[in-house]
């Protein structure tokens, strides 16, 4: 059920945009982490105050006074989303979707390889992609932390803040990947892999903004996720994680079963 030759070529296909992705990673982690100075937290408390919509739909609260918690406001509400998202929507789209468009399906199912096969290493190219970036990001975010506050960082907490944040952009690839084998247009599939998740951000940041729009964010996967919640260790946010894993397992299988008994054409 695994093709090595296909799961090497995917891979070999991926690495420029990860690195792209990894440099502007690199730059706002390591600058945002630089930010942190208890002494000053008053200051960037106070940017918070004077734009409490525009801050808190992405996430960023005041009253951080911790590295970890400094790095779970200004970091996990929209950096560590939103670029990985990209990620995972413009990766995960490539994968099946724009194949069967271009029709190059038919060289890849010409081979002696299973369609089960084809899909499951294809979700496995996925996968790898975002593990190694959310994998990146952790050793980045040790090494700066280590750097400038050695007795700043609780590693455990920072190591599972980053489960949840992966399984998240698992869940995420599962919608693009799903998608990507749904349709056969490319369009339709860069439409809803990348309409889906972007339209939940943005439920999830209209919710952020008051009371009057609180509840919306239930009606959005993001909801799961929650930084805070993780680092204090609550019994939700980490039924959060699990539930958001699932869903990934869930979505890549149905993917896979899409795929296998779809009309290509050929």
């Amino acid at each position: 059920m695994f093709n090595f030759t296909l799961y090497k070529q995917g891979v070999k296909g991926s690495w420029k945009m990860l690195l792209i992705f990894a440099a502007v990673l690199t730059l706002y982690v390591s600058m945002i982490i630089s930010m942190f100075d208890p002494e000053k937290m008053a200051l960037l408390d106070e940017y918070v105050k004077i734009m409490p919509e525009f801050m808190a739909a992405v996430g960023m609260t005041a009253g951080a006074t911790t590295l970890l918690g400094f790095m779970s406001s200004y970091l996990y509400g929209f950096i560590l989303i939103v670029f990985p998202m990209v990620f995972a929507i413009l990766y995960g789209n490539k994968l099946i979707a724009k194949y069967v468009d271009r029709g190059s399906i038919t060289y890849l199912l010409a081979a002696p390889v299973k369609r089960r096969a084809v899909a499951f290493t294809q979700i496995t190219v996925l996968v790898t992609g975002i593990f190694v970036l959310v994998l990146y990001v952790t050793l980045i975010e040790l090494a700066v932390s280590k750097a400038s506050f050695s007795e700043e960082l609780y590693i455990w907490k920072l190591l599972l803040l980053n489960l949840g944040l992966l399984c998240l952009h698992l869940f995420i690839g599962g919608i693009c990947f799903f998608c990507s084998c749904l349709f056969s247009d490319a369009k339709y599939s860069v439409g809803f892999g990348a309409g889906i998740p972007a339209l939940a951000y943005i439920i999830q940041m209209l919710s952020n903004t008051g009371e009057q729009v609180e509840n919306a964010k239930y009606a959005t996967f993001f909801t799961l996720f929650s930084p805070e919640g993780i680092i204090a260790g609550e019994t939700g946010a980490i039924a959060g994680m699990i539930v958001l894993f699932i869903g990934a397992i869930v979505l890549f299988s149905a993917a896979i079963a899409v795929f296998s008994k779809k009309d290509l054409h050929i």
